[in-house]
């Protein structure tokens, strides 16, 4: 039985458990979906490690999201790249090196931060951690997108990706700041390297869905982020960032403040837990309008919800606040993956997904340092101020070009030529 409503209709609960069954019982995916599951969870908790650190080696939250945000920007700017060798020379090959890098770095960073050493180190060592950070959330959705090419079932896929995400940042914060808090945040990192090193590596030996090599070449006037519509995506997930490090660094020291410091990772990991269960009802509404519209809608949803945390001035408002906020989180992602799906063609959908993950990852360097300096000077609230703002110009932005982001379908060539601007 289906409920139908104007632009969109709700499936039954067996109709919606049985789309997201479907897709989890496609042939071979659980054999790399298993160690996935793995590599993302000190994903999580290295974001919001790397805050915790600094901030216990330095004293100051400021100090805290300067180091965040040279993590974050250094994985924005060295993202796509990893997409682009993964596409052009295949993901275990790129994987393997990286996360040899990934581990040297964080030890060293871990090493300083115990030495108390001076601020410039710790941020040139949290900039290497962030930029060896291995992308197995796009090679994943990647996979999904190679597997599942053209099929309808690939939107659900995407949001199998995004519960899981979200998943990951409820365990992670409540893991990390549980390791941080009954020993330290250097205790918590280890666990998170030890993490890091096994899941990326049984990922990388699997190779059931992983996109074959491909010498694809996009031409246009900015590669894959000069497609039409990517950018766009881009900035709407760079808004998406600051929220998620915003919220990291506000959640963090107004629990502080409240006297509870140990509850901020289940604090941030109810945004994340109400994420997932934001996403896992969008996958039981079928859309008849488009991605795009959605998308443009969402963004000022989320702008609005956030806004609530200015309340949260005892610990019951905190945990309203982020499992208001958190509801809206997954569906705006899900849609934003699925338009960027239509958007470009296979040979570089790695690199897209990147591009947009930095992106994120860009917006929380934004987030984390705009908050930090802010709860510095004028107190734990202010930090909240911060994501209605971005993801609100954000909004405007996408209203204004919303023509866009229309899907279009692009050749299979190796060589590609997309124009890049506006439609005609």
């Amino acid at each position: 039985m289906t409920v139908s409503s104007s632009g969109l209709s709700v499936t039954t609960w067996t109709e919606t458990m049985k789309s997201y069954l479907n897709v989890l019982a496609t042939p071979g995916a659980w054999r790399f979906l298993a160690p996935a599951l793995i590599a993302r969870l000190p994903f999580a908790m290295v974001q919001m490690g790397v805050l915790l650190l600094v901030r216990w080696s330095t004293g100051s939250y400021g100090a805290a999201g300067v180091a965040a945000a040279a993590a974050a920007v250094a994985q924005a700017l060295a993202g796509p790249q990893t997409g682009r060798l993964a596409d052009r020379h295949g993901q275990a090959r790129v994987l393997v090196p990286q996360t040899a890098v990934h581990a040297l770095a964080l030890g060293a960073l871990l090493i300083l931060a115990a030495a108390h050493a001076s601020l410039p180190l710790l941020v040139i060592a949290a900039g290497l951690v962030g930029g060896s950070a291995p992308q197995v959330s796009a090679m994943v959705r990647a996979r999904w997108a190679h597997r599942l090419d053209g099929a309808p079932t690939l939107n659900t896929a995407f949001a199998v990706e995004s519960i899981t995400d979200e998943l990951s940042f409820t365990f992670a914060p409540v893991l990390l700041v549980g390791l941080a808090t009954a020993f330290s945040p250097v205790v918590a990192l280890v666990v998170a390297l030890a993490l890091s090193v096994v899941g990326t590596l049984l990922f990388a030996a699997v190779r059931t869905a992983a996109p074959e090599p491909r010498p694809a070449r996009v031409r246009s006037s900015g590669g894959v982020l000069g497609l039409r519509g990517v950018a766009l995506v881009a900035a709407a997930f760079l808004a998406m960032g600051s929220v998620f490090g915003s919220l990291q660094v506000g959640v963090t020291s107004l629990t502080a403040e409240l006297g509870r410091p140990g509850l901020a990772g289940a604090v941030y990991g109810t945004l994340g837990a109400a994420s997932a269960v934001g996403g896992f009802l969008y996958g039981a509404v079928s859309w008849s309008v488009s991605a795009r519209v959605r998308l443009v809608t969402g963004l000022p949803l989320l702008a609005v919800a956030i806004l609530a945390f200015t309340f949260a001035e005892t610990v019951p408002l905190l945990y309203g606040a982020a499992a208001l906020a958190g509801f809206v989180i997954a569906p705006v992602m899900i849609t934003g993956f699925t338009i960027i799906e239509s958007l470009v063609p296979d040979g570089v959908r790695t690199e897209a997904f990147t591009w947009v993950i930095g992106a994120n990852g860009l917006g929380i360097a934004v987030g984390s340092l705009a908050a930090g300096q802010l709860v510095d000077r004028f107190g734990a609230v202010t930090a909240f101020l911060v994501a209605p703002v971005t993801v609100g110009l954000a909004a405007l932005l996408l209203l204004v070009r919303l023509g866009s982001l229309r899907p279009q379908i692009a050749p299979a060539p190796s060589a590609v030529r997309v124009p890049s601007g506006n439609p005609s």
